[in-house]
Parts: C-alpha cells; sequence; structure tokens
C-alpha cells in the first residue's frame, strides 16, 4: 500500500530520473485499482485492462507535468484514467458518461473520512446547483464538463455563436459559485 507521498515521489522520480523501478511500482499499485474503477464505471475487463494501461503509460510520458501541491497522485492518475476512458467511448462510438460518473470521487485511500463526507456533501450540492441551472446553460455546462468538449465543437454542435456559448458557461459558472459561496457563509 504506497502512501500519498509515497506515490507523489514515485512519479517526481519517473520526471527527473526516467526511473523505470519507480514506475514499476507505480504500475503494481495502481494498474489493478484503476481497472477495478474503470470496471466499477461500467466497462467490461478487457477494455478496463486497456485503459488502465494506457493511462499509466500517460503517467510515464506526463509525469513532469504532475504537481502534488495541485492534486495527490491518486486523483492525478484517475483523472487520466478517466479522461482515457471517454476517449476509448468516443473511439468505440459509445454514449456519453453519465454525469454522475465525472462527479464520483475515488482515490478513498488518500482521504480521511472528513474529507470523504465533504466530498459527498460537495457533490450532492452541486448535483441540485445543476438541477437549477436553466436548459440553455445546462446544456453547454454538460457538453463543456461532462462530455469535455471545446467551447467551438459546442458551438457547432448546438448551431450557436461561439460568443453565446461562451457566455452561458460563464453566467451558469457565475450562478454556481454565487450559491457555493452563499452555502459557505
Amino acid at each position: 500500500m504506497l502512501s500519498a507521498d509515497e506515490a507523489a515521489d514515485l512519479i517526481e522520480a519517473i520526471a527527473t530520473r526516467q526511473d523505470r523501478a519507480a514506475f514499476a511500482s507505480l504500475f503494481r499499485h495502481f494498474a489493478p485499482r484503476i481497472k477495478a474503477f474503470i470496471m466499477r464505471s461500467g466497462a467490461d475487463a478487457e477494455a478496463a485492462q486497456e485503459v488502465a494501461q494506457e493511462a499509466l503509460i500517460m503517467v510515464w510520458r506526463k509525469a513532469a507535468s504532475f504537481d502534488r501541491t495541485r492534486a495527490s497522485a491518486s486523483t492525478w492518475l484517475y483523472t487520466i484514467a478517466r479522461n482515457k476512458r471517454i476517449d476509448l467511448l468516443r473511439r468505440s462510438g459509445r454514449p456519453a458518461i453519465e454525469t454522475e460518473d465525472w462527479l464520483t470521487v475515488f482515490a478513498p485511500e488518500d482521504e480521511d473520512a472528513d474529507k470523504s463526507v465533504l466530498a459527498g456533501q460537495t457533490y450532492t450540492r452541486v448535483k441540485e446547483l445543476l438541477g437549477g441551472l436553466s436548459a440553455d446553460q445546462l446544456v453547454v455546462i454538460q457538453k463543456a464538463f461532462f462530455e469535455d468538449k471545446t467551447h467551438t465543437v459546442i458551438a457547432d454542435e448546438l448551431k450557436l455563436p461561439l460568443g453565446t456559448v461562451k457566455s452561458r458557461i460563464r453566467l451558469a459558472l457565475a450562478r454556481l459559485r454565487d450559491a457555493l459561496e452563499k452555502d459557505e457563509s
């Protein structure tokens, strides 16, 4: 079992020295966990294995972009895996991932109970707030954040001017931020 600091140290060793032993340790620890994570989201074992391998290869290539002050190693790894899963779904022409998948917090081994409870509360509150957005705002937020589409692609798909898409996203995010800030006070 790797601690959060140990996992971050391994990624940094890969980044600075292309340390194969560090990569092997990271792979042994995270490959089965990432595979299970992807399978829990509905993928079959073969697809989950492919995503786990691609995600860890990306770790080897992009280790220098890891910043432990911005995210834990597991959060960074699971985000890469999630993005690889989205890529796989797009290539296979399958339907997009459900919103709940994106919002689910994984990497419980690095989180303590208070953080897990807070993450669950935040998830519930954000889901409520998303439900309160206008239909126009909700569709652009879903496409931008849950389907990981660029503003230009969204504008093309919805046959809207690019400025309209950007305005709707900006207004929706401002509304969400204001509601969350009111919750904190």
